[in-house]
């Protein structure tokens, strides 16, 4: 008998996963999911259904791309390639979408119990990775800012696609302690099995064991990055919301509306909240009694 998978997405009409569903099972493994040690982290077997997992094994792109970008060398990464789905095909750009949308950022707030993650659409240091015999990715803590789009990296979510993964081979994920002193965790790197964990400023992993692997046998994966919103961004540009202007040529009744609609937006953001909803029922109250008068 089949086993279901952990994300039930329906590929016979498109990529359809009920957002609130998702967010449900993502909230029934958090608990394993905050509590894991070394850091917050869960590996789940049978992520995806086997359409999807089989159609991104079929469709990884077996020749070196122009924008792939490779490390030949180094502790960074040893015989490693990073392709990005803008240069694939249009199954892989599709289910990259599916992973950049509400149903599945859905999933991993429940998880994670992070509220406002964001995709990334660049997919920067992202993508398909691969890494052939005698490749390598030394321990490391991830980067912690998206340059490009000015956020907080707080999430990593890597998906194996490695059909008949052998342990002697070597390559699995390490997760280390956060003072480097002890390996908490090892995760051999085989099919269908995904790897989700907080990526903090301590998060240490990687896997710096040069591959065994035979030839033509290589060490391929889905990685994606999620990020929240710094509270900064509050500190440099008001939190106001729509602000609405009437036109020269308005009449009276829309200029008053919208008068009134700007002053609402000025009045939240310079009167306390207590203070605000207190006025707010003053007003109704006047209008109230001033409706009942006449």
């Amino acid at each position: 008998m089949p086993v279901s998978p952990v994300l039930p997405i329906d590929l016979s009409n498109g990529f359809k996963l009920d957002p609130k569903q998702a967010r449900e099972i993502g909230a029934s493994l958090s608990s394993d999911y905050c509590f894991a040690e070394p850091f917050p982290h869960i590996v789940l077997d049978n992520f995806l259904p086997q359409d999807l997992i089989s159609g991104l094994y079929s469709h990884f792109p077996k020749e070196r791309l122009e924008s792939d970008v490779v490390f030949e060398s180094g502790y960074a990464g040893h015989h490693k390639r990073q392709v990005l789905p803008a240069d694939c095909d249009d199954f892989c750009r599709r289910t990259f979408d599916f992973f950049n949308s509400q149903p599945f950022l859905e999933f991993l707030e429940g998880l994670s119990a992070i509220e406002g993650l964001l995709p990334d659409p660049y997919f920067v240091g992202g993508g398909f990775h691969e890494i052939g015999v005698g490749g390598k990715l030394g321990i490391h803590a991830d980067f912690r800012i998206n340059n490009k789009l000015h956020v907080n990296r707080r999430m990593n979510v890597i998906v194996y696609l490695n059909e008949g993964w052998k342990d002697e081979y070597s390559g699995s994920l390490e997760l280390w302690s956060r003072d480097m002193k002890n390996m908490v965790k090892s995760v051999s790197p085989v099919w269908n099995r995904c790897v989700i964990f907080n990526t903090d400023a301590d998060s240490y992993h990687g896997h710096p064991d040069p591959l065994t692997t035979p030839d033509g046998v290589l060490r391929r994966s889905v990685a994606l990055y999620y990020y929240t919103a710094s509270k900064a961004v509050y500190e440099e540009v008001p939190n106001r919301s729509t602000m609405y202007a009437a036109r020269p040529q308005d009449n009276a009744e829309i200029r008053r509306e919208a008068t009134s609609l700007r002053m609402e937006q000025h009045l939240q953001e310079w009167v306390p909240p207590a203070v605000l909803r207190y006025s707010r029922a003053v007003m109704r109250r006047v209008r109230k009694l001033a409706g009942s008068s006449t």
